[in-house]
């Protein structure tokens, strides 16, 4: 029985995939179960396994981009349990290629045989006593004697064939005050090379959006900065505590989240998203945690992440920094989200402006946290200070609601304790 494999649909409204890679190769025996390929689309990469064992043919090659639905393979049952035949075809290989070979030895004696003869580029004992007198070498002359030989009309046509005037000598350069220094040579005999990769369809998903983000919302950002020594210090006291208690590590992500949260309360218009001509408000924050994967960011969603206490938070973020690692965010994982916080300062980077992530109207950029001299009661002292960012679409949201709400998140970092009392 032929077991017909089809491109499953990755989510809604995704219509096509591009097929990242084969993980069997064509005409094995393959088991129920097993994975056969992987494919990708704009949102997250799946895997294809085998609904019955049986030798596999495949009909499409990476890098396509086909429909779903789509029969990409077949699997022929009756073949289970049979041994793939590779050493046979590897013999059978071995065979045809000694016959090539062995065709291709009187070929190419054949072509020797009708190649350069001892005789090419010899000079006749006529044509050599005048190139004697013209003072003319055998290598200047092509001969078109028998079987290349040189004759002496080939050398009275080399005698009257036009001669190139030589080139006037250049006048030497005018002396320099400083001679020019030679350029440094760079590559130091190496060979500079180029390469080309074809490009995901995650990856022009990704630039597809970036850019009509840029095109389609009127994107500012505002900055500020927050004086990190009371959460710094609070960690350090309770960091251990809350590790013994909770079983997770105590991080910054999960108060920013929570400060973040709050503020949302506050100035819901950071919350909300354009649909057409109306404004969607929420009463809930769905966080988006930007996460980097080998496959590039993704965004999945703390849910109601305005009900969570610290430690609830640390936990969803861990669970899903590990999903991503391991390749499985799926669809579900990064559908909604109401706003979006990315880290850059995990990387080193100490200020950016971060894109919004479409529908959204705001994300919140954090970095990294430098020791920097502060004014503290009129004295300078140095703090753990982080930069900030918040861009916003200023289609919905003021100038005067993202200063607040950026002002209000600094607040509670700089006080930890107004977000245990919720004040």
């Amino acid at each position: 029985m032929i077991i017909e494999v089809k491109v499953p649909s990755p989510g809604e409204s995704i219509t096509e995939v591009e097929i990242e890679s084969w993980l069997v190769e064509n005409g094995d025996i393959v088991e129920m179960d097993q994975e056969l390929a992987e494919i990708s689309s704009d949102k997250a990469t799946l895997t294809i396994n085998a609904e019955q064992a049986g030798q596999i043919e495949i009909l499409a090659q990476e890098g396509d981009t086909v429909q779903v639905g789509q029969v990409i393979a077949k699997i022929d049952t009756s073949a289970a349990g049979e041994t793939p035949a590779k050493e046979q075809v590897k013999e059978e290989a071995a065979e045809e290629k000694v016959e090539k070979t062995e065709a291709k030895v009187p070929e190419t004696a054949h072509a020797e045989s009708q190649g350069a003869h001892y005789a090419q580029g010899l000079p006749s004992a006529s044509a050599e006593k005048l190139m004697k007198e013209k003072g003319l070498k055998p290598s200047d002359i092509q001969g078109s004697g028998r079987d290349g030989r040189i004759t002496k009309a080939d050398v009275i046509r080399q005698q009257d064939a036009p001669k190139e005037k030589a080139a006037a000598p250049e006048a030497p350069p005018a002396p320099k005050e400083k001679p020019l220094p030679s350029l440094p040579v760079m590559a130091n005999g190496q060979q500079r090379e180029e390469r080309r990769e074809k490009m995901s369809s995650l990856r022009r998903k990704i630039a597809e959006r970036l850019v009509a983000v840029k095109n389609e919302t009127a994107m500012l950002t505002t900055f500020n900065e927050v004086d990190m020594s009371a959460i710094k210090a609070l960690r350090a006291r309770y960091k251990e505590k809350f590790k013994e208690t909770h079983g997770i590590g105590l991080g910054f992500m999960s108060f920013f989240t929570k400060a973040c949260t709050m503020a949302l309360m506050e100035f819901p218009a950071v919350n909300a998203q354009i649909d057409g001509r109306e404004i969607v408000y929420h009463n809930y924050a769905d966080i988006g945690i930007a996460v980097s994967s080998d496959r590039g960011l993704v965004v999945p969603v703390i849910r109601d992440a305005h009900l969570m206490s610290l430690h609830q938070i640390e936990q969803a973020v861990l669970h899903y920094a590990l999903k991503a690692r391991q390749n499985e965010i799926t669809i579900e994982d990064m559908t909604g989200g109401t706003f979006t916080i990315t880290n850059g300062g995990i990387f080193g980077s100490m200020l950016s402006t971060p894109i919004i992530n479409p529908p959204q109207s705001a994300i919140l950029g954090m970095h990294n946290i430098v020791d920097r001299p502060v004014a503290v009661n009129g004295s300078v002292e140095i703090r753990p200070v982080m930069y900030v960012a918040l861009s916003y679409d200023h289609r919905i949201i003021d100038g005067k609601e993202a200063v607040s709400f950026l002002y209000r998140v600094k607040e509670r970092l700089e006080d930890p304790a107004r977000m245990l009392l919720e004040v």
